[in-house]
């Protein structure tokens, strides 16, 4: 008997080829999505189910984004929390 096969995962669909929202440019596209999104809406309280669409097509869910950042705060980079700071969140400072 042989084992069945594994099906693989889809690509993800939401950003460019080949991008799977993980790695050195999650925090530079969570950022440019809360910047559009404060520009848009003058506020930086975002709902955990808000998905931010940036200019180039990517999607960011940024409400997920933002909890997480919050969540893990103490990995954050003093340079990361300073971005954070520069644009209001409030948890940050």
């Amino acid at each position: 008997m042989t084992p069945a096969e594994r099906p693989q995962k889809a690509p993800a669909r939401n950003g460019p080829e080949g991008w799977s929202g993980q790695g050195p440019d999650t925090f530079t596209r969570g950022v440019a999505a809360l910047r559009q999104y404060i520009a848009r809406e003058g506020k930086t309280v975002v709902g955990r189910q808000h998905v931010e669409e940036l200019p180039d097509g990517t999607t960011v869910r940024l409400g997920v984004f933002l909890s997480n950042r919050k969540n893990r705060r103490d990995t954050l980079t003093e340079q990361q929390l300073a971005q954070l700071a520069e644009l209001g969140v409030d948890w940050v400072t």
